[in-house]
Parts: C-alpha cells; sequence; structure tokens
C-alpha cells in the first residue's frame, strides 16, 4: 500500500510540473499503479494510456524516480497484458 501511494504522489508531481503541451507526462500512468504495484491485470484505460506513452518509456526508466516501477517484473506484465513490446533502452 505503501509503494502504491509513494508512486501515486510521484505521477501526480510529474503531472502537475509537465507543461500541458508535453508529449511525456507521466501523471497518465497513475491509472496503471494498482497493475504496475501489485501485478493485477490492467484496466482498457492504463493500455490505452500506456500506447499513448510509449515513446517515453525509456525516458521513465532513465529517471530515478520512475525507474524502479518502470522497470519491475509487474510493469513488464502490464505491458504484455496490454499487447505493448517491452522496449529496449
Amino acid at each position: 500500500m505503501a509503494k502504491w501511494a509513494v508512486m501515486a504522489v510521484l505521477l501526480l508531481v510529474a503531472a502537475a510540473a509537465a507543461p500541458a503541451t508535453a508529449q511525456c507526462n507521466a501523471g497518465q500512468l497513475a491509472i496503471c499503479a494498482g497493475a504496475i504495484i501489485s501485478g493485477s491485470a490492467p484496466s482498457a484505460s492504463c493500455c490505452s494510456n500506456l500506447r499513448a506513452q510509449r515513446g517515453c518509456f525509456c525516458q521513465y526508466a532513465r529517471n530515478p524516480a520512475y525507474a524502479s516501477y518502470i522497470n519491475s517484473a509487474n510493469a513488464r506484465k502490464t505491458l504484455t497484458s496490454c499487447g505493448i513490446a517491452i522496449p529496449r533502452c
């Protein structure tokens, strides 16, 4: 539960800090927190947001605030469940 709360706060801060015109907005991935943290099945909205942010995954993976979540086994499982290829950064 604490990990989920930390990730939610990090994603909300990122969303607030990101310019409205930015293509990469980690805040859009907040809907995927449950799947990424607990390994539960991702929702259709989560998968849609992941597809929209696909070009940003490597940027997020290099960011120390998100790296442990983005590089986790559950994140890979979520991508696979959504039919999204796991990027090679």
